[in-house]
């Protein structure tokens, strides 16, 4: 079992979770609209909030394949930044996560 197994097989899991959420959320956006005006202009305030959660939803789908791609190259867990070791704490809660703390705050321009 490599280093990684856990977060992979985690992350691949998380990564069946999403794709099936896109499914449905980008099947309930294209169904046919009521015949009723009311009615549409409710489906049109709800798509608007399932255009943002499928688009939420595919930038983690992103993030978890990135995150696959680094353990099968072997950088999983180093920071794409300065290049030191993301704390398995960070990995723990974050399994996406692809640089160390310091970096990350840094980026957010917290001090």
């Amino acid at each position: 079992m490599s280093k990684h197994e856990t977060a992979r097989v985690q992350l691949e899991s998380q990564l069946t979770r999403l794709l099936e959420r896109v499914g449905k959320i980008e099947g309930d956006l294209r169904r046919t609209p009521d015949r009723d005006w009311q009615e549409q202009a409710i489906e049109l305030e709800n798509d608007e909030v399932l255009t943002g959660l499928d688009e939420m939803t595919l930038a983690e789908v992103r993030r978890i394949r990135a995150a696959l791609g680094r353990i099968a190259n072997g950088t999983y867990g180093a920071c794409s930044t300065c290049g030191r070791a993301i704390s398995q704490e960070r990995l723990a809660a974050i399994p996406s996560a692809h640089t160390c703390m310091t970096c990350s705050t840094e980026r957010r321009g917290n001090p």
